[in-house]
């Protein structure tokens, strides 16, 4: 026998007795059956189906008995219901379809899991293995198998279970809520598809909420199982890989009501301070949790709820809403089915068939809704009090979630579920013998279909629903992922109400996250979103300093450093400014340094440019007065020439000054340097021709000197003046050749400031300069020195050491003062003792002629010079 013939069995629960009649044919019989719940239709091709009608069972005895017992289910689901009604919806719909499978007929055959593994596990044996007693199988393999696809499980945990045996045999199982990413492994999984997205998703969608309100300190519970652990992991994961938060705590939601865990996790959850709570958990788990938040009074907590349980009408009552109240979920999407609610009301008991396997369940249904029991034997397999059912109570009366059919969502699924086997089943009957995707080109027929040639068809389904919603699956068996975004409303009269807020799905740039905030219910004070992080939000001009030991969303904010900037919220290092900028009081941004230079608008470069013109104006009246009196005995007795050229260059001296002020250029410190040399050495070497003047004078009145006088006349005075000011020239000229004075901006003085000045280029042309200039100081000095005891009349070596004592005296004080002024005092310290020497030189030479000529006339004459002089 090829393995295809072979239906699914397992050792552990179902065997198959074989029979060999004869060579040609063999017989297969059933050595037993599960009892369990169900509803049945026979159709040429049976499509299965698993749904949670009940909660909670009992376990019945799992080995075979010549008596087999029945599962004890209790507490019936509704909506479980309505969710295995939509499968037969669906299927009685395709079979009205002329355009869809038209000369097939789809029957189903539908269990109820009970919400556990090991029933589900059995009903899916079921499933695969068929109800019949024996079966004949031919040795052509002709036939079709008892279920071609199931739809389901609803868990995560079953529908790894079952997936992993019915995968062996390639049974294509569409899923309609287990959303473990576990399952998009298509090696542990080949034949597994959903129209649910996978946890992946969902998890990458809560995140998204998470990073649009600013969560990054956040709290996650999750159910002990395989949904819940995969969950946590996918969470943990894609929230480091973001970025986008950390976890304050993650708890682990023990199954059962284990009072002393759920006091331990509640009370981790009043501890922390994170303020969101995402759950990844069912309702069940939920209902034991929120007992323990209601006894232990936590509030002030904002809950996101996965798929799972934000539907869950259970938890949607007036005692829970001051606690969960504002719950932010993920939830499947809403679909339309035309149609549903007419074909809801068409339910009712059959009272004229005694089909356990077919009828139990409405009447189950029937029984729950009306509150009523059916009289043996058509009564359910739970006791129901009550009066009798008749069945013909009216639904329409009843006042429960089964007829509002407003908020489609598992449903849907299911319905998407049924056409994709649906669709998938027409593709392969469509094929053109010859052109099949099988061995030699060959097609599966309905004679000999076989579920793995519906696995193929499957992964290339393509259609859309009367709702408009595109249905696909990819390479991993997934449905192309989408959410909507609910938000639990507490009305004012204690009404609760589910709205959607918005929606969530892929899109080519990631998640694509929609949400109308306005909507949205917070359960707070403020009526606005809860801030849920560990450490506040670093603002522009500090960096985050993460706190040793916990995680990276704890940190503190440490201010910037002088001349470092962060320009966004919780940055983690600060930059530093370009070097010509500076940061800004908030260390938000950076700013132009602020620049210093001896300017014209400060007051000091006020003063001293004031006190230039004044010079330079004083020394123009005295060459005015000289001039004006240029023919009286005073002026003519000293030098009236040299006294000349004296006054302007000392007028040369003053205007020099004013290059030192103002923002440097390349021409201003080259010129400054040069000029003030220049005018120096042309000042002091006047001062040097008058003092040899004097002495020379003093020799000619001497009997013999005559000829001194002669020797040093006024064409060697000019001479001796232009000589030495070239020189000064000269070095000058050299010194801007090799190694030019430049401006310069200076950062060292001040962080926080540039310093404007001008390098002298070459400290020896500098220092051959002012040592130039020191030397015919010093030279003059010496000479007016050797002639300061001269008669009266030829006193004017007296005024000549003074004013070169002043002079020196200025500019010895210059060197320190200058090599220990940074920046523009430097300049200041220059301009001063230019300013300085410049007026001892003229008050002390000029000074007293121009009392005797402007106050004393009497003196200004040639009895009075040539006499007793000036006094």
């Amino acid at each position: 026998i090829t393995s295809s013939c072979i239906k699914p069995i397992t050792n552990c629960s179902m065997t198959f007795h074989f029979l060999y009649s004869n060579l040609h044919s063999i017989s297969c019989q059933l050595q037993g059956q599960f009892h369990l719940n169900g509803m049945h239709k026979a159709g040429d091709v049976v499509l299965g189906g698993l749904f949670e009608i009940h909660f909670f069972s009992v376990f019945p005895d799992l080995s075979f008995t010549s008596e087999p017992q029945e599962p004890t289910c209790h507490s019936f689901d509704v909506l479980g219901f309505r969710q295995a009604q939509t499968m037969v919806f669906a299927i009685d719909e395709i079979n009205r379809n002329p355009d869809l499978l038209p000369r097939v007929t789809l029957g189903y055959s539908l269990y109820d899991n009970c919400v556990k593994l090991g029933i589900g596990f059995r009903a899916a044996l079921s499933l695969a293995s068929g109800r019949e007693e024996q079966f004949i199988l031919e040795d052509n393999c002709v036939g079709t198998p008892p279920v071609l696809g199931i739809v389901g499980d609803s868990s995560s945990t079953r529908s790894i279970a079952i997936s992993t045996v019915l995968g062996l045999y390639r049974v294509p199982m569409v899923s309609y809520f287990a959303t473990c990413s576990c399952l998009s492994d298509r090696q542990k999984f080949p034949s597994f598809f959903r129209t649910i997205p996978s946890d992946a998703f969902q998890v990458r969608a809560m995140i998204q909420i998470l990073r649009h309100f600013g969560w990054t300190w956040t709290g996650l519970l999750v159910s002990d199982d395989d949904y819940g652990l995969h969950a946590a992991g996918s969470f943990q994961s894609h929230l480091s890989q973001s970025g986008g938060g950390c976890l304050a705590y993650l708890e682990v939601l023990p199954w059962g009501n284990d009072r002393a865990e759920l006091r331990r996790i509640v009370d981790v959850m009043r501890k922390s301070t994170a303020r969101v709570v995402i759950v990844f958990a069912h309702e069940s788990h939920m209902i034991n949790l929120m007992e323990e938040v209601v006894r232990q009074n936590v509030t002030d907590l904002q809950w996101m709820a996965s798929e799972a349980w934000i539907a869950a009408t259970v938890l949607q009552t007036p005692k829970l809403m001051p606690y969960i109240g504002g719950t932010l979920g993920i939830a499947i999407r809403r679909g339309e089915i035309p149609g549903f609610r007419d074909f809801l009301l068409q339910i009712r008991p059959d009272l004229q068939h005694n089909n356990s396997y077919g009828n139990s369940m409405v009447n189950l249904f029937w029984e729950y809704t009306f509150q009523c029991r059916f009289a043996p034997p058509h009564a359910g397999w739970v006791e129901a009090g009550g009066s009798l059912c008749t069945g013909q109570e009216d639904p329409e009366l009843v006042v429960n979630e089964f007829l509002d059919i407003s908020n489609l969502r598992p449903e849907y699924n299911v319905y998407k579920a049924v056409y994709a086997l649906a669709y998938a089943l027409d593709d392969m009957l469509k094929c053109e013998p010859g052109r099949g995707p099988f061995t030699g080109n060959s097609c599966g027929t309905l004679q000999r279909v076989e579920p793995w040639q519906l696995v193929y068809y499957m992964e290339k389904v393509n259609f859309t629903t009367p709702f408009g919603d595109h249905v696909s699956f990819d390479e991993n068996g997934d449905a192309a992922p989408m959410y909507d975004i609910m938000n639990w409303l507490w009305l004012p009269d204690g009404r609760i109400q589910i709205q959607n807020v918005g929606q969530v799905k892929e899109s080519v740039k990631g998640e694509e996250l929609t949400l109308d905030q306005d909507k949205i219910f917070w359960n707070t004070e403020s009526k606005e979103p809860p801030r849920s992080v560990c450490s506040e939000t670093c603002p522009p001009g500090t960096r985050m300093a993460r706190k040793k030991g916990q995680p990276v969303c704890c940190f503190d904010c440490i201010p910037c450093s002088e001349g470092e900037i962060s320009e966004k919220n919780d940055s983690l290092e600060c930059t530093s400014c370009p070097e010509d900028f500076w940061s800004g009081p908030q260390r938000d941004h950076c700013v132009h340094k602020k620049t210093e230079f001896l300017s014209y608008q400060e007051p000091l470069g006020i003063c001293l440019t004031a006190t230039s013109l004044l010079g330079t104006f004083i020394c123009a009246v005295v060459l005015g007065i000289f001039m004006y009196y240029h023919s009286t005995p005073l002026v003519r007795a000293n030098n009236s020439e040299l006294s000349f050229q004296l006054l302007l260059s000392l007028k040369l001296c003053f205007l020099c000054s004013l290059l030192f002020i103002g923002r440097p250029r390349l021409w201003t410190c080259q010129l400054r340097h040069a000029a003030f040399g220049i005018s120096f050495v042309l000042c002091v070497s006047c001062i040097l021709v008058k003092t040899m003047v004097v002495l020379a004078v003093f020799k000619a009145s001497r009997p013999g000197g005559g000829d001194s006088l002669k020797m040093f006349g006024a064409a060697q005075q000019r001479g001796t003046v232009v000589v030495l000011t070239s020189i000064q020239a000269a070095i000058c000229t050299a010194w801007i050749v090799s190694a030019s004075p430049a401006p310069h901006k200076n950062t060292q003085y001040h962080k926080d400031k540039i310093v404007y000045e001008c390098v002298v280029g070459s400290t020896v042309g500098f220092a051959v300069l002012l040592g130039y200039i020191g030397l015919l100081a010093i030279l003059s000095f010496m000479l007016a020195f050797l002639a300061r005891n001269l008669p009266d009349n030829f006193n004017e070596a007296k005024l000549i050491t003074f004013s070169l004592l002043i002079f020196c005296a200025v500019w010895i004080a210059f060197v320190p003062a200058y090599v220990n002024s940074p920046g523009k005092y430097a300049d200041a310290v220059e301009v001063f003792a230019i300013l300085a020497s410049s007026f001892g030189l003229l008050l002390a030479l000029f000074g007293p002629k121009c009392y005797v000529i402007l106050l004393r006339p009497e003196r200004n004459t040639k009895k009075a010079v040539m006499g007793r002089g000036i006094q």
